[in-house]
């Protein structure tokens, strides 16, 4: 675990020089400063060795080093472990990307292990242009650290809302990937969720904390808390709106299927009342030309031929069998 920073605050002000973490932790218990150790990704051994100098709860540790913790705030004694979720979104691929930020926070102490972002550092500078913050303890840090991520998810609801507008422009146009896309920006509104949702408790949990510790309220965490719960409603407002535009989408493509059956019926059945009117036809001549077939095969013996009524009566047959036919085809509304 690399080392950012090992630094030594007295009254808030950071005292000068570079320190090895044991000697700034020395020092500062011995001038009852706070000591602000920095640590950038994972290492087992450099946190174990933090851990036995600084007695560091060793489930603590564990979930630091096993990483891709949610939002979370547990209390071990009188040493905190929180974890925050710093989050960018990446407007082109519309993801939100979540890394971690660990903080172990003691009577005289604050550990941080930061990720990729070097939230940490930016939280240093901050901080080392107000004393007054810094002089009021190791939560100093943890609210400087909760501020500048609450700051940071402000673009990342801006990039999703904005994105959620386009798709409900996009719901009536009859595009066929707005479905996969309202399903991927789901996923990643839920995500955000699970790193926004705990942090109203976490922070009301701080303001028991140290009130306990000094007597005293924490209206700054106060403030904190009420813009987490804002931000946690604007993200729950979104996981609903992408809810319901998935079921208007739905909706739309059920309808749009039963105008598509509706269509292919109505041609059913225009094609089935062509086909039952081309077969009457077909059954209506076909009878004249069965006699008339009959009667043209011309052998000698046959009775009909010299008869004297024996061509009107072939007549009157083919007549009345069509004519029966007709009316019968009618009656059943084939023609």
């Amino acid at each position: 675990m690399a080392l950012i920073d090992s630094g030594v605050y007295v009254d808030g002000r950071r005292v000068d020089g570079d320190r090895d973490p044991g000697a700034a932790v020395r020092e500062a218990r011995a001038s009852g400063g706070l000591v602000w150790i920095s640590l950038a990704r994972t290492d087992t051994d450099a946190l174990h060795t933090l851990a036995d100098l600084l007695a560091l709860h060793p489930l603590a540790v564990r979930d630091c080093l096993r990483g891709h913790q949610r939002s979370k705030l547990e209390r071990y004694g009188d040493m905190t472990f929180v974890v925050l979720q710093p989050a960018r979104y990446d407007d082109a691929r519309e993801t939100v990307e979540c890394s971690e930020v660990d903080l172990f926070i003691g009577p005289d102490f604050v550990v941080s292990v930061d990720g990729d972002d070097r939230v940490d550092e930016v939280v240093r500078g901050k901080l080392g242009d107000h004393p007054d913050i810094v002089a009021k303890g190791p939560y100093a840090v943890l609210w400087g650290t909760v501020e500048h991520v609450l700051a940071g998810y402000g673009p990342v609801l801006s990039g999703v809302e904005n994105d959620i507008d386009e798709i409900e422009d996009q719901l009536f146009s009859n595009d066929e990937g707005v479905s996969r896309r309202i399903f991927k920006l789901q996923r990643e509104v839920i995500d955000l969720l699970h790193a926004t949702a705990p942090l109203a408790d976490m922070l009301e949990r701080v303001q028991d904390i140290v009130s306990g510790t000094s007597g005293s309220s924490a209206p700054a965490f106060h403030d904190l808390e009420d813009t987490a719960r804002h931000l946690t409603d604007r993200v729950d407002a979104f996981k609903h709106t992408l809810e319901s535009a998935l079921g208007i989408h739905a909706t739309l493509v059920e309808q749009a299927n039963s105008d598509a059956m509706r269509r292919m019926t109505e041609f059913s059945i225009t094609q089935n009342d062509q086909v039952k009117k081309v077969s009457s036809w077909a059954a209506i001549l076909f009878a004249p030309t069965l006699v008339g077939t009959v009667y043209g095969m011309n052998f000698h013996y046959m009775p009909e031929l010299s008869w004297p009524w024996g061509y009107p009566m072939a007549l009157a047959l083919m007549l009345a069998t069509s004519v029966t036919l007709y009316f019968l085809f009618k009656r059943r509304g084939w023609l």
